[in-house]
C-alpha cells in the first residue's frame, strides 16, 4: 500500500495513522470516532483517511503489458 505522509492542503504528517484507520474502521467502529480520537480536527486531514483510495497494483498492471519491469 502507498499512502501519503502529509495532508496535502495542511502539511501535518498523517502517515503513520492510515494503518491504525484501517483496522479500527474493520472492527466496525465508526470513523468519525476514530479520527476524533486521532485528534484530527482539520476536514482536509480528515478526508485524506476517509477518501484515500490504493491503486498502485492496477497501474502496475499498465507496466507489465508494455514489456518493462514492474516498479516494486
Amino acid at each position: 500500500m502507498d499512502y501519503p505522509v502529509r495532508c496535502w492542503t495542511c502539511g501535518k504528517v498523517i502517515g503513520h495513522l492510515f494503518l491504525k484507520f484501517e483496522e479500527e474502521t474493520k472492527k466496525g467502529k465508526d470513523p468519525k470516532e476514530i479520527l476524533d480520537g486521532f485528534g484530527l480536527n482539520r476536514f482536509c486531514c480528515r478526508r485524506m483517511l476517509i477518501s484515500h483510495v490504493d491503486i498502485i497494483s492496477q497501474i502496475l498492471e499498465f507496466s507489465k503489458h508494455r514489456g518493462g519491469n514492474p516498479i516494486v
